[in-house]
């Protein structure tokens, strides 16, 4: 049975607004997760701007029914506009429109669970969309639905700046999530090389592909240029006023203050380190890394990794453990072995709030084996694979306090495949996680290298 919890107009600006601030409030209601309210919020309001752009008025309509014969959240818009006459082009990604990039629908269909489109010239259109209820969620009853519906229409509505900064602040991560294609991540690659210049010290594949990044083919080049001025810009600025406003130049803060702007100032060093990690995800699949490959002794990359990470651990509680034998030594890419374990021990640290991290290395006949083993919150056994995807994330009680991209470990995977090696993760929720990096003695140069 299809109970429904709310019908709104589109006709205006603000009714669009309004549409996707009911779709977040709803997702609440629903008890989704933080991500899956910001992928039906995004649908909604992209496919209401496609309504109000195109069709002039229409409708939106919440309601509570079967998806693949499990309870899910339906969503209907509907206008009696001039309909949609080339629609396989626009769900094939080969489509620009006049007013923007003609990625709505086709975002929208990657987001939710259920896509279905009803449109033809002069005949409207008509969409829904179906997004299925978390597992752990409760069936939701017509009783409740009614109590869903009654409080919502009772809400006044929040102000429309406030609705549109928040929409801002989702928009990274909506941009994120549809980067994930391998398309999308190539796209990606010259512009933010371009406006990436800073980070070549940390990335020596900047300089020693810059040649083929600038040769980049014109779809690229265009989109890249578009995100420079979303992303770097802003970030650069927010950044800067948020150190001078914590160093106190322009009068000091209250301690409330300081801790806010802090949290702006993380926020924005963390969105930086996922345009990072993007840029050496794309240029490996475009396959523009090298790598360089000398005698590399692990006692000393242990030394510097240690180094590098022991303010990681100021005031915490934590011990942090490097065993690696005497004279171990490999022929590999010192920077390329020494960014994965970075990144698992940054990890570790991270998910760790008592015991040790313990790093080691082994031999293992022509192979050798880093292992980074900690006491932390642990994973369960269905997520392990996943972990290794971009732009997924294990939810947990540390979520709120420990930020990340969902792009460390993929990165970490592709490295190692470029090594000659492999990456594997095993745990026990509650008692922690080991995580494998293994490496052939000897780096050999593939077969057929282009």
């Amino acid at each position: 049975m299809t109970l429904r919890i709310l019908k709104l107009a589109i006709a205006t600006e603000l009714d669009v607004v309004a549409a996707r601030q009911r779709a977040r409030e709803i997702a609440v209601s629903c008890q989704f997760a933080m991500q899956d309210q910001v992928r039906i919020a995004t649908s909604v309001s992209e496919l209401a701007r496609n309504v109000f752009n195109y069709a002039g008025s229409g409708q939106v309509e919440f309601l509570m029914g079967q998806f693949e014969g499990k309870q899910a959240l339906e969503i209907k818009l509907e206008d009696n506009g001039p309909g949609i006459g080339h629609l396989d082009e626009v769900l094939g990604g080969n489509y620009k429109s006049s007013t923007g990039m003609g990625v709505g629908l086709i975002g929208a269909r990657r987001m939710m669970d259920g896509f279905d489109i009803d449109t033809g010239r002069g005949a409207g259109t008509r969409i829904v969309m179906h997004k299925l209820l978390p597992s752990e969620v409760n069936r939701i009853t017509a009783p409740m639905v009614g109590e869903m519906s009654a409080r919502l229409r009772a809400q006044m509505p929040d102000s429309v700046l406030a609705e549109v900064q928040h929409q801002n602040q989702e928009l990274l991560s909506t941009l994120a999530e549809l980067k994930a294609r391998q398309e999308e991540l190539l796209q990606l690659t010259r512009q933010l090389e371009e406006t990436n210049r800073g980070m070549a010290v940390l990335y020596e594949e900047l300089d020693e592909k810059a040649g083929n990044l600038r040769r980049a083919d014109e779809m690229k080049s265009r989109f890249l240029s578009n995100m420079s001025h979303e992303f770097r810009t802003p970030l650069s600025s927010i950044r800067a006023l948020s150190r001078l406003l914590l160093s106190g130049a322009d009068g000091e803060l209250s301690e409330e203050q300081h801790r806010q702007v802090s949290f702006i100032l993380q926020g924005t060093v963390a969105l930086n380190e996922m345009v990072d990690d993007l840029l050496d995800l794309a240029k490996i699949e475009a396959g523009k890394v090298d790598v360089r490959a000398a005698n590399v002794d692990v006692g000393e990359v242990f030394s510097a990794l240690r180094g590098m990470l022991r303010p990681l651990l100021v005031d915490s509680p934590l011990a942090l453990v490097f065993d690696a034998p005497d004279g171990m030594a490999l022929h590999t890419d010192h920077g390329k072995l020494a960014q994965i374990l970075r990144n698992f021990v940054s990890n570790a640290i991270k998910f760790t709030e008592v015991g040790a991290v313990v790093v080691r290395a082994r031999a293992r006949g022509e192979q050798i084996d880093f292992t980074v083993t900690d006491t932390g919150l642990g994973i369960e056994a269905r997520y392990l694979d996943m972990i290794f995807e971009e732009f997924n994330q294990v939810e947990n009680r540390l979520q709120a306090r420990v930020k990340g991209t969902g792009l460390g470990l993929p990165l970490c995977r592709k490295l190692a495949t470029l090594l000659g090696g492999s990456v594997h993760a095993a745990s026990t929720p509650g008692s922690g996680s080991v995580f494998t990096l293994t490496l052939p003695r000897v780096f050999t140069e593939p077969a057929h290298h282009e």
